[in-house]
């Protein structure tokens, strides 16, 4: 999708809304909040199709909405949304309940990052993006990627050696 095919909106919602939904419970920690958020992003994306339409990578841009919207919500009290009480998909291990105990910890400690930098850690391990990539979603340049990730790297390693103690 994109290039010199023009796609449809329709087409576009199909081809993308699961990936941006995944990407909003990523970001939110919470269904409901992430189908909220993409709801959001969608119904603006609607009213802006005479513009997104010409775009190269359209679903990209929908991607940068979702993250810039995420980051300006006013609504999700102090970043501290619940973890999942299931995933969007089931696990193939036969682990379920250590898998799911798993995932329930790295919620627990992405709602502690404040909202950049869970944005960083999101897009840059869950989105595989670059850097450079990254600091053209959030409107900031590569070093501010970078220090934001570091941050929320230390902080993450610190609350784990807080609690291994």
């Amino acid at each position: 999708m994109g290039g010199d095919e023009m796609v449809t909106y329709d087409e576009l919602v199909r081809a993308s809304e699961q990936r941006l939904l995944r990407l909003g419970l990523m970001l939110s920690g919470n269904r409901h909040s992430a189908e909220d958020l993409v709801q959001t992003v969608l119904a603006r994306a609607h009213r802006r199709w005479d513009k997104i339409r010409g775009l190269e990578h359209p679903e990209a841009y929908l991607r940068t909405m979702v993250v810039n919207e995420f980051l300006s919500w006013r609504r999700i009290l102090k970043n501290r949304e619940l973890p999942l009480a299931e995933p969007i998909e089931r696990p193939s291990e036969e682990d379920i309940g250590s898998r799911q105990a798993l995932k329930d910890a790295t919620w627990q400690l992405l709602t502690r990052l404040p909202r950049q930098q869970r944005a960083v850690l999101v897009l840059r391990y869950y989105e595989d993006l670059s850097d450079d990539e990254i600091a053209t979603v959030l409107g900031v340049v590569s070093g501010t990627v970078r220090s934001n990730a570091a941050r929320a790297l230390a902080s993450l390693r610190d609350h784990l050696s807080q609690e291994d103690n």
